[in-house]
């Protein structure tokens, strides 16, 4: 494949993501995801098991990429991730949503806010105003620049990974990135 054939990740990694995992990680695997797509779903366990697996050698990071068309709570649920974040609590809202994933409508959301003890006025507030929805475009936005057209979609150290990412295959690729 040629240099200019490879994808590349356009937005860099910064400080607004939602990052888990040493910032001076060797390996950086960016995820474009969308909270109610079953191939997501299917990834969830499998980026849980590689994080584990690598420890602090990765930083994982998940960008939203609602497909809105194909999933109709999907927006929505991302501006719920977003509203949790805005309260410290991002990857624990991420984590319910990808084990919940039949349950995306409103009034689950407002469930797992308070589940997760997090403001239930300004939660419900942000939900109702859309107050996130700018920060999930400009994500999915970003994703489509950098050529992301379906979910999940994977970039390690910033290059596009369209191999298979089966907890095998996908560790072995992260394990070649730290050489």
């Amino acid at each position: 494949m040629a240099e200019e054939d490879i994808a590349r990740l356009t937005v860099p990694v910064g400080p607004r993501d939602h990052a888990q995992g040493p910032a001076d990680a060797p390996v950086t695997l960016v995820e474009y995801g969308d909270y109610e797509c079953p191939h997501c779903g299917r990834a969830y366990p499998i980026v849980k098991e590689v994080q584990r697996r690598l420890g602090s050698n990765l930083r994982i990071v998940f960008r939203d990429f609602p497909l809105a068309e194909s999933h109709p709570h999907a927006e929505h649920a991302a501006e719920a991730a977003q509203a949790a974040a805005a309260q410290g609590r991002f990857w624990e809202m991420h984590d319910t949503l990808f084990e919940h994933q039949s349950a995306l409508d409103d009034s689950h959301l407002v469930a797992y806010a308070s589940r997760l003890e997090l403001d239930p006025t300004k939660f419900e507030s942000e939900l109702r105003a859309h107050a996130h929805r700018a920060r999930v475009r400009e994500e999915f936005n970003g994703g489509v620049r950098s050529g992301v057209n379906g979910t999940p979609t994977f970039f390690i150290n910033g290059v596009r990974f369209d191999d298979s990412w089966d907890p095998d295959t996908l560790t072995d690729a992260l394990k070649a990135a730290l050489r």
